[in-house]
């Protein structure tokens, strides 16, 4: 079981990216899937997380408006769509999966919890310009 993270690069302030994740596992359809990411010399922060049914989403404060999570269980694929970016956006970007959360940890901090998350991918790096 493996997450592969792809659609990094580098834009612009302003433009977008799209990056994608795919699960090789058997599972992704009752995972939830989180996106984090790490700038240069920072902790690694969460960025968002999405449902088994994708009914459900949040969001870190500094992307709300900007960055959308969304999943196609059927490619077993979680996207974050990502506009309007900023410098400050630059990470790597990390997909991470948990197989045993639920609904009711959407109304709680875990998802903003690192080892929350039971599987990462290995990043792919966004990075940019201004």
């Amino acid at each position: 079981v493996q997450l592969v993270e792809s659609g990094g690069g580098l834009v612009q302030a302003g433009g977008s990216l799209r990056l994608s994740c795919t699960d090789s596992g058997g599972t992704f359809s009752t995972n939830i899937m989180g996106w984090w990411r790490q700038a240069p010399g920072l902790e690694r922060e969460s960025v968002a997380a999405i449902s088994w049914s994708g009914d459900m989403s949040l969001y870190t404060d500094s992307v709300k408006g900007r960055f959308t999570i969304s999943r196609d269980n059927a490619k077993n694929t979680v996207y974050l769509q990502m506009n309007s970016l900023k410098p400050e956006d630059t990470a790597v970007y990390y997909c991470a999966a948990n197989w045993e959360g639920d609904r009711p940890d959407f109304l709680s901090r875990k998802l903003y919890e690192y080892d929350y998350w039971g599987l990462w991918g290995q990043g792919t790096l966004v990075t940019v310009s201004s």
